[in-house]
């Protein structure tokens, strides 16, 4: 019985992660958007949204989820981000199509260069990005999740960087993952392309929290509304603060953190928040880089 269902979970996972084996895209007549905006009380969902292609991230899919996350990026509206997909699966990583001997290297390049550059530019935005996950995650799709500030994932989503098994090595996924958790656990998906439940995901730190299916959605707005609690300016420095820091050495990231708490107090933000906790009242955010004049 294990062991059908183990060979279930690895047909699963051979088929979403090629995509080449997916079904055919929409029709001539049917141009879908291959991803989707929607926004609303400052936070945008932006869904991916080719399940007929297991959400592959296409060069195309990835211009698509590019644009729609720096859409009126610096609007005071816009508070947070979430990314969820239609369909069974998250995302199957890169489409295996394009990345075939009939297209050429300069092509190559292209996808996994808009890649690396939609991974980084999430960690650069000025407002928390949560991954939404409810299926399979692999490869550059895994990679989508450890990009995110904070993944909440239902408990039947499975993650994996099986590349190996297909003769490319998930080397850029491999940037992500490295970076969130710990390194025997990465090099173990990495060297054998056997998936993560979503409960050993959440034990080792790629996801931030899992529940059940049907809470999926309450959970993930829940964590959405308590950030849009907040002053948007203080969260963006506070984000861009903690990426530099992690990056640095103990004394550097203590010399770096110091200085940014000092330049927290100038903002109007700082100040209005102090000033509310000792008046003992609610504070009203202008969520601006204004200095306290």
């Amino acid at each position: 019985m294990a062991a059908a269902a183990l060979w279930r979970l690895r047909r699963a996972l051979t088929a979403a992660f090629s995509s080449a084996a997916a079904g055919p895209g929409p029709g001539p007549g049917r141009q879908e958007k291959l991803t989707v905006r929607r926004q609303a009380d400052g936070v945008r969902n932006v869904i991916l949204n080719n399940p007929s292609r297991r959400n592959a991230l296409s060069l195309s899919m990835l211009q698509s989820l590019r644009e729609d996350l720096l859409h009126d990026v610096k609007s005071k509206d816009l508070r947070v981000i979430i990314i969820s997909a239609e369909g069974p699966v998250f995302c199957s990583g890169h489409d295996l199509k394009e990345l075939s001997s009939e297209d050429d290297v300069k092509h190559h390049s292209q996808v996994f260069e808009m890649c690396a550059e939609v991974m980084t530019l999430i960690q650069k935005l000025p407002v928390p990005v949560i991954a939404k996950v409810n299926g399979l995650a692999t490869a550059a799709g895994c990679q989508l999740v450890a990009s995110c500030d904070i993944a909440v994932a239902s408990e039947k989503s499975q993650f994996a960087t099986p590349g190996v098994n297909i003769g490319l090595f998930c080397s850029t996924p491999a940037v992500a993952l490295g970076r969130s958790l710990p390194r025997k656990v990465a090099l173990e998906m990495l060297f054998t392309g056997e998936p993560l439940s979503a409960q050993e995901a959440l034990m080792h730190g790629l996801v931030s929290k899992v529940v059940p299916e049907d809470k999926l959605e309450e959970e993930t707005m829940k964590i959405s509304h308590k950030i849009c609690e907040s002053s948007r300016s203080v969260l963006a420095l506070g984000k861009a603060t903690f990426y530099r820091q992690m990056a640095q050495d103990l004394d550097s990231a203590y010399r770096i953190t110091t200085q940014v708490m000092v330049d927290n107090l100038t903002l109007r933000d700082g100040q209005e928040g102090i000033e509310a906790f000792i008046q003992k009242r609610k504070p009203v955010w202008s969520h601006s880089q204004d200095e306290k004049k």
